[in-house]
């Protein structure tokens, strides 16, 4: 399933991180992805278990970040990208319990 999100500009994850260089920080890439894939799968993400996470390239305020998600039985498979450059690599581990019906 292919989705996506933008970073505000301003985006407050973004300010001292870095001067005069901004990047949004892994934790805030990866939550974000985390929550737009639970959301349109339909999936509880509140007690998800990052079981890998890599960061091969920045993501930048601004940035458009396509995810290409999939679920298993085991949880989520993340890919993100920002313009063909991958951004975060994820594996993560959570109950299969649906949110709605």
């Amino acid at each position: 399933m292919m989705l996506a999100i933008t970073f505000d500009a301003d985006h407050p994850a973004a300010r001292g991180h870095f001067p005069g260089n901004p990047i949004i920080p892994g934790a805030v890439l990866l939550s974000e992805a985390l929550r737009v894939a639970g959301t349109a799968m339909a999936l509880d993400v509140s007690r998800c278990t990052v079981s890998s996470a890599k960061f091969p390239s920045p993501a930048r305020p601004g940035d458009r970040v396509e995810i290409d998600c999939s679920a298993s039985r085991a949880g989520i498979s993340l890919v993100c990208s920002v313009a063909g450059r991958t951004v975060l690599k994820a594996e993560v581990a959570c109950s299969a319990k649906a949110t709605r019906d």
